[in-house]
């Protein structure tokens, strides 16, 4: 028996946009597989936090599914090789959504045999300890799927409250993207057993599947799938197809009608957050045995031939992806990585794909607007109407333009989620996302600066503490050898056991 469908929704986030849906345009062929390309260009940094030793060496021969880099702590995630060749080195690509200047890839040069090493699944998963869970999935490599690529393991195991509900977020916002509706509609049974691996792993006691409502073929997938499990049941909940309704704090809100600190994480609340990839990932680690090596990536836009969604491996070149989609048209004018309102202009298609990469669109002139002057903010306050966050965009934006990056910071810049939608209903066309970018960037470098500065403060008056302690036990020293100076009886023994010591050597020196 399925478990019902739940199509009620308790709130709504402030602000959003309807925004006209193109997802059917990638939905209407099946999702297929990538054949493999020549090489592989795979990042060794695919999460927030720092890249593991490498662990090859150039002509090592690797397997597919063989850790790459070395773990430490959860915040330090392996990457693994998505198939067998030969280690050729390690390059500088360009950057993708979380490096834009570049990041450093291991070049793998495929054999065509796709061997593996032996998968390592979780028997009896459900009877393990959480920590156990955890530690088998941040060792296959999982990382947050929907963009964010925030290692798994770190949003499992912290210093939280206990968590309530664990929501699986399948609320893909972003007009043309599909890649999560078409992984739901080939494996849904994955993405619910990977729901309840999540759950198991953080002690959360009900599970919530939140997906847009114009979804409907998948939530029929899901429900046809979704068995009534006692200790873990799965809700499924259909939520309104409004931008940005797939963020985190817009989700949860919408959600529960409660909303998370600006200085807070749903953790707070008693809430887990986590993207429907990530979910069917987990499965495929716990279950199958198997590493994060692929993923599903949407190929969509007016610019493609024949849009679709393909099965791929992680690091595969962007360019190499172009020709599964029927190649561009001519009147291909820009390719995004992302979606239309949050995703990045590509100049380089030699880009790999990446664990968070979810999308490329290729866009016309006729879905481009022209360029337009920008003109004088003229307060009309659309931007405050439609921003998610609740903030005062024109206001961000003056301090901003006016190099005062303290009070933007007082004005909440950082809970700015640079969806877009201010600079997409400005009049004025203000470019106001890029100044938050830009002052954001500034922000962090300010405090990169400061922590550096206390850091070599820190050393300085550790080395001064060390150096006056150590002048303090030479003039000690001193007092004393003057002490004993001015004691004849004092004197005269030292000198006597300096003699013994002289004597004593002698011997040995001599055999020597």
């Amino acid at each position: 028996m399925t478990a019902p469908v739940n199509l009620v929704r308790h709130g709504q986030f402030h602000g959003g946009l309807a925004l006209e849906p193109n997802k059917a345009i990638a939905l209407q062929t099946p999702l297929s597989r990538a054949p493999l390309p020549d090489r592989l260009y795979l990042p060794i940094d695919q999460h927030q936090g720092d890249a593991g030793a490498v662990l090859v060496s150039p002509g090592d021969r690797v397997l597919k599914g063989q850790p790459l880099t070395r773990a430490g702590g959860d915040r330090r995630v392996p990457c693994h090789a998505p198939s067998s060749g030969i280690i050729e080195g390690l390059v500088q690509q360009a950057g993708g959504l979380m490096q834009r200047s570049g990041q450093d890839c291991l070049v793998i040069r495929l054999d065509g045999l796709d061997e593996a090493v032996a998968p390592l699944p979780l028997a009896q998963w459900d009877t393990l300890p959480a920590n156990a869970l955890i530690d088998h999935l941040h060792a296959m490599g999982l990382v947050g799927m929907g963009g964010a690529m925030f290692p798994t393991a770190a949003k499992l195991r912290g210093d939280w409250p206990a968590i309530d509900c664990l929501i699986i977020n399948a609320a893909e916002c972003e007009p043309w993207i599909a890649c999560d509706e078409a992984l739901i509609r080939s494996r849904p049974g994955a993405v619910l057993a990977g729901s309840r691996i999540l759950a198991r792993a953080s002690g959360a006691r009900r599970i919530v599947l939140a997906i847009e409502s114009h979804a409907v073929e998948a939530l029929e997938q899901l429900a046809a799938v979704n068995q009534n499990d006692e200790q873990l049941p799965v809700e499924l909940v259909t939520v309104p197809s409004i931008y940005p309704q797939g963020g985190e704090r817009q989700l949860i809100q919408t959600l529960t009608g409660k909303e998370v600190p600006h200085d807070g994480l749903p953790q707070d609340l008693g809430l887990l957050c986590h993207n429907v990839a990530t979910a069917a990932a987990a499965h495929d680690a716990v279950v199958e045995g198997r590493p994060l090596t692929e993923r599903i990536v949407t190929l969509s836009g007016p610019g493609f031939e024949h849009p679709c969604n393909v099965l791929a491996r992680i690091g595969t070149p962007l360019e190499d992806l172009l020709a599964l989609a029927g190649g561009l048209k001519p009147d291909a004018a820009r390719l995004v990585l992302g979606g239309p309102m949050s995703g990045l202009t590509l100049d380089d298609t030699a880009m790999p794909l990446g664990k968070g990469t979810n999308c490329l669109l290729a866009l016309t002139d006729l879905e481009i607007a022209p360029t337009a002057p920008t003109l004088p903010c003229i307060n009309c306050a659309a931007c405050v109407e439609v921003c998610p966050a609740s903030l005062m965009p024109q206001l961000l934006f003056r301090q901003l333009q006016a190099d005062r990056h303290e009070p933007a910071r007082e004005l909440g810049l950082f809970d700015c989620i640079e969806c877009g939608l201010c600079a997409q209903v400005c009049p004025s066309h203000l470019p106001l996302v890029d100044w938050y970018r830009h002052g954001k960037s500034v922000l962090r470098k300010k405090t990169l600066d400061q922590r550096q500065a206390a850091l070599a403060r820190r050393r300085f008056e550790a080395r001064e503490a060390r150096l006056a302690e150590q002048a303090a036990a030479r003039e000690a020293r001193r007092l004393r050898r003057q002490e004993r100076l001015q004691n004849p009886d004092a004197a005269k023994d030292d000198i006597l056991a300096a003699i013994a010591r002289a004597r004593g050597k002698g011997p040995e020196q001599k055999d020597d």
